[in-house]
């Protein structure tokens, strides 16, 4: 069995204390920046190369700490594949926000809150994960407070 691994991030800014975040509208889904990973790529390199293709965004921050793994079979010319994507976190500044252009892989894209971009999703696995992205961020914010 062939295996293919990836990378993706979950582009976010703040406004007015809360996270708006980066969909993709894909043909059949909305989901995030992701992309294969190309021979000797490191996983954050992956992420800034597939972020500047897609999104026409070369300025982002990786957060530190959050890291999810999802993985899926599917099947390429009868034979059954299985691919690993590994997401990462990234934030911009809402003015990074306004340079966002979607390549041709894509239909559309908007920055949502959360329960949007849950309402957009169709995949369970993304889903759960964006919660838990938003729970990493609503905690890093009530640390930074606290300092």
């Amino acid at each position: 069995m062939e295996i293919e691994k990836a990378a993706g991030v979950i582009i976010f800014y703040i406004k007015d204390d809360e996270p708006l975040f980066l969909m993709l509208e894909y043909e059949t889904y909305w989901g995030f920046v992701r992309g294969q990973m190309e021979k000797n790529e490191t996983i954050e390199e992956t992420i800034i190369r597939e972020t500047k293709e897609e999104a026409n965004l070369s300025n982002i921050k990786i957060v530190e700490g959050f890291k999810e793994i999802q993985q899926w079979f599917y099947k390429l010319k009868g034979a059954l594949r299985r691919k690993f994507a590994t997401y990462l976190l990234a934030e911009i500044t809402e003015e990074a926000a306004k340079n966002v252009r979607v390549s041709f892989e894509h239909k559309s894209f908007r920055f949502v809150r959360l329960e949007e971009a849950l309402n957009l999703m169709r995949i369970e696995n993304e889903k759960k994960m964006l919660e838990k992205a938003a729970a990493f961020i609503k905690e890093k914010s009530k640390q930074k407070k606290l300092f």
